[in-house]
């Protein structure tokens, strides 16, 4: 145990983060490999590959993941803010470059290739975004002379276009959700909030209208005889035999029925396998991540950093439910993945990101050195 006299990096760092918090991002990650080790094996045996395949390729990119929150944790506010800035703008560049040159995926160009490696650019996009936009509104609180608000109100048309045009319907809606938090916390008067709501049920009708692969993902929810709900059929049919206790480990059935039971399906494997009150624990533990960065947004006095943290905490929140609902037929289907317990490379990467920023966000700092000068708050 280290001593609180120890002055060094990791002793001041060890005594200022956030423990509850390293504990639950921990505990979904050990979760995540023992649903996987059930998930991952009939998508394996599809593809022709080695059982573990996915178990073993999920454990290292756990360990770049693990290395990056570590590293991200230790960042000062200032330099949060200029890792921010810089992973937006590449991200940015490789969002639009994906729309060109990207592999086209279920009719959407939202990866990148590089030589075998391919990145989401979308992913790490998000966190960054909340980050900016929490700078931008924090500052346009603290200086007259600084447009902060008209700054994070183009922040969001900047980023969703070219999600738009991918096209990630699912992720721009998530972004503009976010979004939306942030402007409410940031104390954006009831009106305008409403007038904000009204814009995206606009944007909602309009994807509806435009977009055929959204009508198509609406259709089949409304109206399960409108189209292949394959997924969604064996998705509810995992619930329906792993009832409250599961069948037991590996001995699930449905799951050799979902394409992405590794993925974007995998609360439904934990569902049939290990059962509705694991899922239901798992539930608690992702609202005691979300609770617990709020609590620590609402102790800060920093407006910039209350704003960030309860963005992040947000962001991850929302993502979580979305997954989930998909999983239990409460939303149309989005290809979301569940934090830190889905498999994938960029997905892991790009949470440990924001969850870096979290953490670096919610440590210990003395009030004088949130409260000195320009230095600490306006540069980014």
């Amino acid at each position: 145990m280290m001593s609180r006299a120890e002055r060094s990096h990791l002793g001041d760092w060890w005594w200022t983060v956030d423990r509850f918090l390293l504990a639950g991002l921990g505990t979904l990650m050990t979760i995540g490999l023992v649903f996987l080790m059930a998930g991952g094996p009939p998508v394996a045996d599809r593809l022709g590959l080695p059982p573990f395949h996915f178990l073993n390729r999920q454990v290292m990119y756990l360990a770049p993941t693990v290395g990056l929150i570590l590293a991200v944790s230790f960042l000062s506010l200032r330099h949060v803010r200029r890792l921010a800035l810089l992973t937006y703008t590449v991200g940015i560049v490789l969002c639009v470059l994906a729309i060109k040159y990207g592999p086209e995926i279920k009719g959407a160009h939202r990866w990148i290739q590089f030589g075998a490696i391919g990145v989401q650019p979308s992913e790490f996009v998000k966190p960054a975004f909340v980050v900016l936009a929490a700078w931008a509104f924090s500052e346009g609180s603290r200086r007259r002379d600084m447009p902060g608000g008209f700054l994070a109100l183009l922040l969001l048309p900047m980023t969703i276009v070219p999600l738009i045009l991918q096209p990630d319907f699912g992720q721009t809606m998530l972004i503009t959700m976010v979004w939306c938090c942030m402007v409410f916390v940031a104390g954006l008067h009831l009106v305008w909030v409403a007038g904000l709501g009204g814009l995206g049920l606009l944007g909602v009708t309009a994807a509806y209208e435009l977009l055929p692969h959204v009508r198509a993902r609406i259709d089949r929810f409304l109206n399960e005889d409108s189209g292949d709900n394959f997924q969604v059929f064996w998705s509810k049919e995992s619930f329906n035999v792993g009832g409250w206790l599961g069948t037991g480990p590996g001995e699930g059935v449905a799951k050799r029925h979902l394409p992405d039971a590794h993925t974007d399906f995998i609360f439904s494997v934990a569902g049939e396998e290990f059962g509705v009150l694991v899922c239901i624990a798992l539930v608690l533990l992702f609202a005691f991540v979300v609770m617990r960065g709020l609590v620590l947004a609402r102790r800060n006095e920093d407006v910039f950093c209350r704003l960030a943290i309860v963005g992040l905490a947000t962001l991850f929140g929302l993502q979580a439910c979305i997954n989930m609902a998909v999983n239990v037929r409460l939303m149309p289907a989005k290809g979301m993945t569940l934090p830190f317990v889905s498999y994938g490379g960029s997905s892991l990467i790009s949470l440990a990101l924001g969850m870096g920023f979290l953490m670096a966000l919610t440590r210990r700092r003395p009030r004088a050195a949130m409260m000195r000068g320009p230095d600490a708050t306006a540069r980014p």
